[in-house]
Parts: C-alpha cells; structure tokens; sequence
C-alpha cells in the first residue's frame, strides 16, 4: 500500500541541512535515467533551476538510477514537482528501490504524491527503522496524474546524516564568553 505525501514547506525540508545536521550526497553519485527527451535529462533534473526538468521518453515505469561508489547512508529523498505547470506530466505513484546494484533492488516504499506543488520528502528506512546503507536508489514513476504517460520531475535531493567520526567530541559553548574556547589556534 502506498503512502500519501503532500509537500511541504521548503524551509521546513532544509533546516537541518541549514543546521548541519544532514547533507547532499547526490554529487557522490552516477545518474542515469530509464529515458529523456534531448535537453531534459540529468543535467536539468540536478540543476538549480525550478524552471528545468527531466522530461521521460517512453513506456512506464520511468527510471532514476543513482549508484554510489561506496556504500552511503541514505535518510530522505527530496523531489521537486509542479502539478499546477505539469499537470499530467507529474507523478502520482512512485516506488524507491536500494540495492547492490541492479539486479537485487528492493522496494523500501511506494508513496502516492496528491498534485504536489513543491518539495515532498520521501524518508528511507530499512526494517529495523534505521537508515539505509545502500551502493544504488532506483526511483520508479509508475504512474502519472490524469494517466499521463511522460514525467517531469524538476529538481531531485539525495541527502545523508552528517555524521561526528571524532574521538571526543568538541563540547557545545552557548555563552559569548566560552565560544572563545571553542576552536584551536
């Protein structure tokens, strides 16, 4: 069965990256898509530009691959959409698929997005509720609004957990008094 998602606000998706706490791994990863039409492929789904998109060329289900060259710990998926510019170019079903490689991907979920305008996240965890450890994500469009055939997806985040790999952790300083002590010199 799948999970409903509607979007959310874009500040309240990237405090924790603000914060810090979380980073995007995407960059780490080879891309590659099921199908594109020219001009609308990897390059327009990773840039910065909400007004450019990954436009599908094919049969569905319509393919994300990202494999990563070591094995990285994955927490959400943040996607960007615009049902009100798309319409029935924008998905409705999707399923995300971790794995090796590709042939031993397993679906970790499949969310039903409600004409999403905006950021939806997507968290990952595997079956003891921890985050995953994965060398590839498939996300799978297997179904669009209205029955549309083609997708757009305009914009897609893979993020990880920062995490402290220091022996003894720097204490946390609150005053402007202590912060002083808080680096080396």
């Amino acid at each position: 069965m799948a999970v409903k998602l509607n979007t959310c606000q874009e500040a309240a998706i990237f405090e924790d990256e603000r914060e810090g706490k979380i980073r995007e791994v995407g960059n780490q990863a080879v891309w590659s898509l099921s199908s594109c039409k020219p001009g609308f492929g990897v390059e327009q789904l990773r840039d910065e530009d909400f007004d450019t998109y990954w436009q599908s060329d094919g049969p569905q289900p319509h393919l994300v691959n990202v494999q990563f060259r070591r094995k990285t710990i994955i927490q959400d998926i943040c996607l960007y959409t615009n049902y009100k510019a798309d319409e029935s170019y924008t998905p409705n079903r999707i399923s995300i698929r971790a794995g090796n490689n590709f042939h031993d991907l397993v679906e970790l979920e499949q969310v039903e997005l409600i004409e999403p305008v905006g950021w939806v996240r997507i968290p990952l965890k595997d079956s003891n509720d921890k985050h995953i450890r994965t060398f590839m994500i498939q996300l799978a469009v297997l179904s669009n609004h209205q029955n549309g055939r083609d997708t757009h997806i305009r914009r897609i985040k893979v993020r990880s957990p920062v995490m402290d790999t220091s022996i003894h952790p720097a204490p946390k300083f609150t005053s402007s008094e202590m912060m002083q002590y808080a680096y080396f010199k």
